[in-house]
Formats: structure tokens, C-alpha cells, sequence
């Protein structure tokens, strides 16, 4: 191989140079501006159910002005799927309040609604206070049983802000995921479905709803010829060439799609006949999953080349690529960390040129949140030491799929 083949990189068709070369044209490069009105617009008309968008500058910003409209603050609680990316739980205490974090279920891998009754229950007992908001995830684009985890925040009149960051596209009975709750998040980082380089959107219930986020989203400014600001407000909205870039995303956000869902169709096909490896899917026809990411679980007992050295060298810089700045690591062990035969497939992969990557570690697991209290089944601790994300993005093709599954099968003893 000639190239490396990354885990989802969202592919860039040239229809983002108009409305980019469009801004330019016309001097609108900063937040707001027509291409943001249109992106909203498009993005609407995408999720349907009559919902309003606003477009901000990160998944992360959507994720804390939903928090906020819910009337989170200090002191409060919030109940968080453990089974998740930081971003899901990060904004919560941004705000002074204190995530919840409950596990999973084995169909979807994503917050268990009993589970989940059960925490809102003993956080009343404890605290004599319910929590105020539900942050369930579609983990990896797949569906969670969104339904059921309605149902109990309606017993209990509690809103639910749906992270669907990795879920753009995803469906449940045939609706879009990030339209069942009171507020839905998007993301559309580089990895994601569609991208805009950096940014996100909230999904609002209706344009009154949508008007106060873009309130806070622009720095809470009242109706005076002067600065006026009576609330603290966040500058958190879209810029103009963004938008466009996301505008000629959106022509293609069907194909990718499509296109990551064929993916899974390779991947089953060609790994149907490897014993101690599964493919996570649909668990029913009601689960409509954009497999942003397509993941697997390995058998424990499954023996793979390279286990003996699989934690001998502590990692260089961040899993995931150009992540920013870490913090150099000495021991190369932690409490909780992927059996050696998922790590030493991961180092097989990587020296063949192929990302993959380890799911995410449960925030309860995580020592920033050790104080905070998490409802567990050990579902989500078992997946984190069995599963591994693979190659899915646009630019997979049918050749490097082959290729992925022939080195999976070389490295397996």
C-alpha cells in the first residue's frame, strides 16, 4: 500500500468552492452571514419534523447551549451516557453541575433505559432533586433505544438533549436521530459525516426555542444602539465560510451516507467467516445506522501476532492524528485498557497503514471523573476492552476493505 487508510475523513467534493468564493466575493467571512442562513436552511429540510437549526462553531458549543437552555447550573445534576466522547460530559461542567453517568445496553451499545430509571430514581433519594437533563448518544451513528429512554424522561418530565454527533443521518423507526428530545446535537468536525472543517449545529423544537440559543450563541447582546449585556453570552456561532463549505456538503450528505453503509456491507461479507470477530449492526429493522464508524469485538480468547509486545512502548502524542498537544505518558498501563490481542491488532494494522482505533473509554472510567457518580452494568468496561473501530469514511474503498480484512486475518493466530 501506497497510502495510509484513516479511520473517516470526510471527503471534500469541489461544490464548497462556489459558496466559499462566494463569501470572499461579497466580504461576508465572519460569523453569520448568508451562506450560515442557508446552511440552517438545508440542515432543516434534512431533519424534517418541522425542527429549527441553529449552526455553531463546534458539536461541543451545541452540546453547552442545550445544557444551558435546559437551565442547568451550578450545583445541578445532569444524566450522561457513559459510553461516550468527552464532549458529551465536559459541557456539563462547564457549568458548575455534576454528570450522572449511566451505562449501556448490549443491542445498541448505547445508554440503558432501565438503567437509566434506576439512576433518576437514587438521585432523587440521595439529593431530593431530580436531574435536570438527559444526554443519551448514537455511538458510533448507531441508533440507541430512543423510545424507551423517552418514555422515562416523560414519567419524570426531565428534558433529553440527543448527542447525534457521530448519528448525522441515523434513523429510528424511520425518523432522524436528534428529533426526539428537546434539543438534538450535530457535529461536523473533519471526521465526520459531512464536515464543515470545524463546527456543529443544535436541533431546536421550534423558531422561539432557536432564537434564544442564538442569543447565547452571539454573546447575549440586548437591543440597545451600544454593548448591552444583562446575561452572560458565548461566541459560539458559525462563520460565514464554514457554512459554505457545509452547503456544498449537504449535496453530497446522502452519498456518504450510502456510502458508509455499503461499507458495512463489505465488511460483513468478508468477515462473516472469521471466528472471534464480530460486527456490530442493526439489531432490528427499527435501527437504521449511518455506520459512521464500523466496529467489532474481539473474543477474548482470541490469540492474535504480537500480543507478548502489544503495551511494551508507551504511545507517541494522541490516537486519532493531529489532536493538538498531550501530555507525554511514563507508565503504559492504566486501570482500564483493551485486552492485549485488540492492542496488538491495532499495531499490526498501523504498521500495514491502516488507522483503526480502540472504542471509547467509559467516562466513568476516566480518573477527571472518578468523583462523580456512575450507574454501571459492566457493559460498556467489556466492549472498551474488546472492540475496535475500523476504516469507514468516504475515501474507503472496496480495495482497502479487502486489504483491512486480509491483514486482520494474517496477524490472527
Amino acid at each position: 500500500m501506497d497510502k495510509r487508510i484513516y479511520l473517516c475523513l470526510a471527503h471534500m467534493s469541489g461544490k464548497e468552492m462556489g459558496f466559499i468564493q462566494e463569501a470572499f466575493d461579497t466580504n461576508w467571512v465572519v460569523p453569520l452571514g448568508p451562506n450560515v442562513n442557508a446552511f440552517e436552511q438545508d440542515l432543516e429540510h434534512f431533519v424534517g419534523h418541522n425542527k429549527k437549526v441553529v449552526a455553531l462553531s463546534a458539536g461541543t458549543a451545541a452540546v453547552h447551549l442545550a445544557l444551558l437552555a435546559c437551565g442547568v447550573g451550578p450545583g445541578d445534576e445532569v444524566i450522561v451516557q457513559s459510553f461516550t466522547f468527552c464532549a458529551s460530559s465536559h459541557p456539563v461542567t462547564y457549568l458548575g453541575a455534576t454528570p450522572v453517568f449511566v451505562d449501556s445496553e448490549k443491542d445498541t451499545w448505547n445508554m440503558d433505559p432501565v438503567l437509566l430509571e434506576e439512576a433518576i430514581k437514587d438521585r432523587i433519594d440521595k439529593t431530593g432533586r431530580k436531574p435536570k437533563a438527559i444526554v443519551p448518544v448514537y455511538l458510533y451513528g448507531m441508533p440507541g433505544k430512543i423510545d424507551e429512554i423517552m418514555s422515562v424522561a416523560a414519567r419524570y418530565d426531565i428534558p433529553v438533549i440527543e448527542d447525534a454527533a457521530e448519528g448525522f443521518g441515523s434513523k429510528f423507526d424511520g425518523q432522524v436521530c436528534g428529533t426526539f428530545g428537546h434539543y438534538g446535537v450535530l457535529s461536523f468536525n473533519g471526521n465526520k459525516m459531512i464536515t464543515t472543517s470545524g463546527g456543529g449545529a443544535l436541533i431546536c423544537a421550534d423558531e422561539e426555542a432557536k432564537k434564544e440559543i442564538m442569543f447565547y450563541a452571539t454573546q447575549a447582546r440586548e437591543a440597545y444602539p451600544y454593548y448591552q449585556h444583562e446575561q452572560i453570552g458565548y461566541n459560539y456561532r458559525m462563520s460565514n465560510i464554514c457554512a459554505g463549505i457545509g452547503r456544498g456538503q449537504m449535496t453530497v450528505s446522502d452519498e456518504h451516507i450510502e456510502h458508509h453503509k455499503y461499507i458495512c456491507t463489505l465488511y460483513r461479507e468478508l468477515l462473516k467467516e472469521m471466528k472471534g470477530i464480530v460486527l456490530h449492526e442493526n439489531p432490528s429493522d427499527r435501527y437504521d445506522s449511518n455506520y459512521w464508524l464500523n466496529t467489532v469485538l474481539l473474543d477474548e480468547k482470541l490469540q492474535v501476532k504480537g500480543e507478548e509486545k502489544a503495551y511494551s512502548e508507551a504511545v507517541k502524542g494522541a490516537v486519532g492524528g493531529a489532536a493538538g498537544v498531550t501530555h507525554e505518558v511514563k507508565c503504559v498501563h492504566t486501570s482500564c485498557e483493551p485486552n492485549r490481542n485488540v492492542e496488538a491488532m491495532r499495531i499490526w494494522l498501523d504498521k500495514a497503514g491502516i488507522e483503526s482505533r480502540p472504542l471509547w473509554k467509559p467516562m466513568h472510567l476516566q480518573p477527571v471523573y472518578a468523583q462523580s457518580p456512575a450507574y454501571v452494568n459492566g457493559v460498556s468496561e467489556s466492549l472498551f476492552r474488546r472492540g475496535l473501530c475500523l476504516p469507514s469514511g468516504p475515501y474507503v474503498t472496496d480495495e482497502d476493505v479487502r486489504y483491512i480484512v486480509k491483514e486482520m486475518k494474517m496477524c490472527m493466530l
